[in-house]
């Protein structure tokens, strides 16, 4: 099974670049984050014509957004933390696909240090660990992935001095992100990739930051220990980062022989 996480930032402004790489690489299951539409302009019949015949997603105008398309049928479907209001952003999906639960998360990117939104930030990974301990067991298949908006290791950037006091790799973020971690996930990547420079985010407003591969690794693809033992490999695409109007984020890609 291929499963692989995009954040396409806009479905409908990206769609062509979602069909064109699925028809690429094929995965049979494919997380996305920030596709900032409303459920109801979700674009299902050309993503069915694409060889997803099943998709879930959560959406809101203009903002946030998460979405599993599939090849696989998707049981036990979840939208949300528990107890989310209507107005609560949509950040958060799960469903089932040949016995492992996906769980595919936006996390809030902070804004700024010390803010209330950065505040936010931390306690919503908090609130996704307690979220992993009330539903799941750590002995079972499970995989999150998404855009986690936080860098876990120096390797995971391109200038430890430029980001050492910026969002994205404050002390605070790294701290909540290994509590998550610990509930009994692997780094899917780093269990195959030990090289540095291996990014999955290059900021679109400074055109050099791709050319000259000054980026981060936002984009994860975590696995609870048995399923872990069943990847084959785990790999990050570039390519569709240099289209014309990409997002600023590229896949990531998983296989496990399920």
């Amino acid at each position: 099974m291929k499963v692989a996480t995009w954040n396409i930032n806009g479905i409908n402004s990206r769609l062509d670049h979602v069909i064109r790489w699925s028809l690429a690489v094929r995965p049979d299951i494919l997380c996305l984050q920030e596709t900032k539409t409303v459920d109801a302009k979700f674009p299902v019949a050309k993503l069915r014509a694409a060889g997803y015949e099943y998709a879930e997603f959560h959406g809101e105008k203009s903002y946030n957004g998460v979405a599993i398309l599939s090849k696989i049928p998707l049981l036990d479907v979840r939208k949300g933390f528990v107890g989310d209001t209507p107005e609560a952003p949509t950040r958060l999906i799960e469903a089932r696909a040949n016995g492992v639960a996906i769980v595919c998360a936006y996390f809030p990117h902070g804004t700024k240090i010390g803010s209330d939104k950065f505040k936010f930030k931390l306690d919503w990974v908090a609130r996704l660990r307690k979220y992993f301990d009330e539903l799941h067991d750590p002995n079972d298949l499970v995989l999150l992935c998404g855009d986690t908006n936080i860098t876990p290791h120096e390797m995971d950037l391109w200038n430890v001095r430029y980001w050492a006091t910026r969002m994205h790799f404050t002390r605070e973020e790294r701290d909540v992100f290994q509590h998550l971690k610990r509930w009994g996930f692997v780094d899917i990547f780093r269990q195959v990739n030990d090289q540095p420079g291996e990014y999955t985010w290059w900021d679109t407003f400074r055109e050099s930051s791709f050319p000259k591969n000054r980026g981060l690794r936002l984009d994860h693809i975590w696995a609870s220990a048995p399923l872990a033992e069943l990847c084959t490999d785990c790999w990050i695409d570039r390519e569709p980062r240099g289209w014309e109007h990409p997002s600023d984020h590229a896949p990531v890609i998983a296989e496990f022989m399920i």
